[in-house]
């Protein structure tokens, strides 16, 4: 069993479920192998960093210098997670793995990418087109996409500035430490107006599958009349199967 590095705090509550699901998938698994409590779950060890820090470290756009703090943060964190022993590490957040070519520079331990497990999770939809929701960065970066069209699924073209904006604050106000009832809605209506009736909806920030408890666990679900993919759920899930090997 490999023991699971967790580099976490952007945000706080979906490194909590991070946690959770890790341990709780672990523990169905070992219970379906015949085991008795207490269950196996791996090893892990989490790095928490400060979102305020990393947020105002965050760069621009085809600037590759100007994110050489941001990387420096998120590069140091591994390190401290390969330093405890770590077989693998998972970053519990999308927005960081725009930058994950940088960021595992000089990192011998692998880092599990949330693009590919996510991608894996959408070609089981049946869809050909998606449409990615999540941070400024998430949005305007072609890394999805690009995971994406290896299973032949396309992308949606990058919405207007205005309605990345709308994300951005949905995700820093309304879903900021969990999600309410308010925030839910908010989002179903902006995916209403948006996802066209083909297309499945990534929620490629961390924090909006907050807003479907009762999907929390599931990489693919279906709710408010859309087809969500859950890359926090299809990451962790990546993360359990290799631990597990």
């Amino acid at each position: 069993m490999q023991k699971i590095g967790i580099l976490g705090g952007v945000g706080w509550a979906s490194t909590v479920e991070y946690y959770r699901g890790v341990a709780e998938a672990a523990s169905a698994h070992a219970a379906a192998q015949g085991g008795t409590s207490p269950l196996l779950i791996p090893a892990i060890t989490i790095e928490s960093v400060q979102q305020a820090r990393t947020r105002a470290l965050r760069g621009t756009p085809g600037d590759e210098a100007s994110w050489a703090g941001f990387d420096a943060v998120f590069r140091d964190a591994l390190l401290t997670l390969q330093g405890a022993g770590c077989d693998f590490a998972v970053i519990a957040s999308n927005t960081p793995h725009a930058r994950l070519h940088a960021i595992t520079l000089g990192v011998a331990m692998p880092v599990l990418s949330i693009y590919d497990a996510t991608a894996q999770a959408a070609a089981t939809t049946g869809k050909s087109s998606a449409l990615v929701l999540g941070t400024r960065v998430t949005m305007q970066s072609p890394n999805y996409a690009q995971a994406l069209a290896a299973h032949d699924i396309r992308a949606n073209a990058e919405l207007d500035a205005p309605e990345i904006d709308e994300m951005q604050d949905m995700i820093d106000h309304a879903f900021h430490g969990g999600a309410s009832d308010t925030a839910r809605a908010r989002l179903l209506r902006f995916c209403d107006a948006h996802a066209a009736a083909d297309q499945a909806i990534l929620l490629a920030c961390t924090e909006l599958p907050l807003a479907f408890p009762e999907h929390i666990d599931d990489p693919v679900f279906e709710a408010g009349g859309h087809l969500f993919v859950n890359p926090s759920a299809a990451h962790i899930q990546a993360a359990v199967a290799r631990a597990l090997t």
